[in-house]
């Protein structure tokens, strides 16, 4: 008992572990870093680079198709990108080493309108380092990553985007 009663103390009046508990589920608070590079082209050959010192956070998400836990949330990531189209969020969805026509089969398939970002050669995937697929970073305006999300997430539900609504712009995380 006289081990329990300091670790329930801790528990209970912890703020960081207080704070915590508002995370929707799956979102992880990190220790912050600097978020790798990230320039790549879509299948439009259009380039997209993560900027940082901007008035806006990115949601970094990497897929592959071949990866059922991605089959199952692509169609959540659509509907949270149609959700969020009017909020200063910035969606980077990137699938790591696959061909064009894989790709396209699959988001024809589960999610037609995510506008993909193609890694053909899979290294900014090796720079980002996620410890598995799929995997979201979700990263300040001053590049820094806050927040990691391992495994798929049921984006569509409000609590995702009201959490990334609430996310401030002054590049100061609590």
């Amino acid at each position: 008992m006289k081990k329990i009663l300091p670790l329930l103390f801790i528990i209970i009046f912890s703020p960081s572990l207080l704070a915590e508990s508002g995370l929707p589920k799956g979102i992880i608070k990190i220790t912050p870093r600097i978020a790798p590079a990230l320039s790549l082209e879509n299948m439009d050959g259009e380039k997209f680079t993560l900027k940082t010192n901007s008035s806006h956070w990115s949601f970094v998400h990497f897929w592959a198709s071949w990866c059922g836990p991605c089959r199952k949330e692509m169609p959540a990531i659509q509907k949270l990108i149609q959700a969020m189209s009017k909020d200063k969020l910035k969606f980077f969805i990137v699938n790591t080493a696959e061909s064009e026509d894989t790709i396209f089969s699959f988001l024809g398939a589960v999610a037609p309108d995510i506008n993909t970002l193609l890694d053909r050669d899979g290294l900014t995937t090796e720079k980002w380092k996620p410890r598995g697929l799929p995997s979201t970073y979700l990263v300040d305006p001053a590049g820094q990553i806050q927040y990691v999300v391992i495994g798929g997430q049921e984006w569509q539900k409000p609590q995702y985007s009201q959490f990334l609504r609430q996310l401030p712009i002054n590049n100061k995380v609590n």
